[in-house]
């Protein structure tokens, strides 16, 4: 069986497990999150502990016992604690602006780039050129930052651009004569 699947998950005293036939529902301080249940996997509530095992034996049942134990641990997580990713902008003349649901970035093109910010999902810009974005939703939250990042990704000359906080890029050499 696959060990992802084979941990349980110890449900916060502020976080809530409901499962039904089709669906299991989080509820915590942060909000609600809904995930769908796969036929392959039984999921057991006992005591405040999650508990995910394969139907039967078969190879995709034992790989959904792990997924779906990974996608409701990030629920849990979700609506306890949150998600956050950081983006840092490296350029000159690169800023960007958070306005209620909307980003305001400058990335050097000739007009301003706004992007609106999905239901669940806040951004905050420390300094012109952090940004943080927050969310229950651990895919929401890094879909929303790769789509800024692909305004204007960091190019590999100079290195301006977007990119996460943690990310190093390669610096290639310029071409000599």
């Amino acid at each position: 069986m696959s060990r992802v699947g084979k941990m349980p998950i110890a449900l916060p005293k502020d976080a809530e497990a409901t499962i039904s036939a089709e669906q299991i529902v989080v509820k915590g301080p942060l909000g609600t999150l809904r995930q769908s249940l796969n036929g392959l996997v039984s999921v057991a509530n006992t005591d405040g502990t999650l508990k995910f095992e394969a139907a039967n034996d078969s190879r995709e049942a034992n790989a959904m016992s792990g997924t779906l134990r990974a996608l409701v641990n990030n629920m849990v997580v979700g609506v306890t604690k949150g998600f956050e990713k950081k983006l840092v902008l490296v350029g000159v003349g690169y800023k960007a602006q958070a306005q209620g649901d909307k980003l305001n970035l400058s990335l050097g093109f000739s007009h301003p780039v706004v992007h609106q910010m999905p239901e669940g999902v806040s951004c905050a810009t420390a300094t012109p050129t952090e940004i943080i974005i927050k969310g229950n939703n651990r895919q929401q939250v890094g879909q929303v930052a790769a789509e800024i990042r692909a305004y204007r990704p960091p190019e590999p000359y100079k290195g301006k651009g977007v990119r996460y906080s943690d990310e190093k890029v390669a610096l290639k050499e310029t071409k000599k004569k």
